[in-house]
């Protein structure tokens, strides 16, 4: 028990970093076809952005593995689709329906740590093209975007 849940909390930090990669070198490279429309708003005009697909991209491989563990017992596999699964889960809401609003709850925070990642991913956003970006992560940014909330909050 306590193995398997070693096992998926430490896949879910390790896909903190294989997000940042993905982001930076597919999302922001081959792929930026996909990932224009989430950077410039003026690319769609309904709620689904291309963009989107990107979940689809990323639920494959968990739901391969989570398939292999469960029905075929073939080891570790449940645990890392689960670990992506969770972190999936995570990105969703905070980046999804946190920062952008995507679903109209979790409107308001006073937490310094949620206040940092809305304005790290909104310095992300402010480049409308795909070079030059910055912060690239989800859940771990710069810590300089934590330190300004906390000051804003003590002032």
């Amino acid at each position: 028990m306590l193995e398997n849940l070693a096992i998926i909390f430490g896949v879910f930090l390790i896909m903190e970093g294989v997000t940042w990669c993905t982001h930076k070198y597919v999302m922001h490279g081959f792929l930026w076809i996909l990932h224009e429309d989430h950077h410039d708003h003026r690319l769609h005009e309904s709620w689904w952005e291309k963009n989107d697909a990107f979940f689809i991209i990323f639920a494959v491989p968990s739901m391969i593995l989570i398939l292999l563990g469960t029905v075929f017992s073939v080891p570790y596999c449940w645990q890392i689709g689960a670990g992506i699964t969770l972190y999936g889960l995570a990105y969703f809401l905070v980046h999804d329906v946190f920062i952008h609003q995507r679903l109209k709850i979790f409107r308001n925070s006073e937490s310094a740590y949620f206040r940092g990642l809305r304005r790290a991913h909104k310095m992300h956003h402010k480049h409308l093209g795909k070079e030059e970006g910055e912060c690239f992560g989800m859940l771990f940014v710069p810590f300089k975007y934590f330190r300004r909330e906390l000051e804003a909050k003590r002032s």
